[in-house]
C-alpha cells in the first residue's frame, strides 16, 4: 500500500511561510512567490500542490536543462556579447565551466575541440 495520501497538503504557497510580524506590506519576493504559485505551480487551482503538480514543478517535461545551462554559460562568459565564446572568454571563466554539468564538470574542456 502506498504511503501517499493525496488528501494531505504537501506544499502550499511557499510565501505562506512568511510571517509578517510588523504588519506592513509584504516584500517583493513574497508577492512574486504567490504569483508563481498561482500562475504556474497550482495547476488545478485548489490552493495546494498535489503529487502530479510537484512532479511537474521539479521535473518539467517542457524544460531543456542542457540548453538552459548552455545559455547560462554563454550569457555569463560572453564579454563582447557576440553570442560566441572565444578561448579567452572560456579560460577567463574556467571556474564556471568546471562546475557546470554542461561540460561534464570540466572533463569535456580537457579534450581537443575544433570549435574552440
Amino acid at each position: 500500500q502506498s504511503k501517499w495520501d493525496s488528501s494531505k497538503t504537501l506544499i502550499s504557497s511557499p510565501a505562506d511561510m512568511f510571517a509578517n510580524e510588523e504588519g506592513g506590506p509584504e516584500p517583493d519576493w513574497v508577492i512574486t512567490e504567490r504569483e508563481q504559485f498561482a500562475d504556474f505551480r497550482d495547476l488545478n487551482k485548489d490552493g495546494k500542490m498535489d503529487k502530479d503538480e510537484i512532479r511537474h514543478w521539479i521535473l518539467p517535461q517542457d524544460y531543456d536543462h542542457a540548453l538552459a545551462e548552455a545559455r547560462h554559460l554563454v550569457y555569463e562568459s560572453d564579454v563582447d556579447k557576440d553570442q560566441k565564446l572565444t578561448k579567452e572568454e572560456v579560460l577567463d571563466n574556467w571556474n564556471m565551466f568546471v562546475g557546470s554539468q554542461a561540460t561534464n564538470y570540466g572533463e569535456d574542456l580537457t579534450r581537443n575541440h575544433d570549435e574552440l
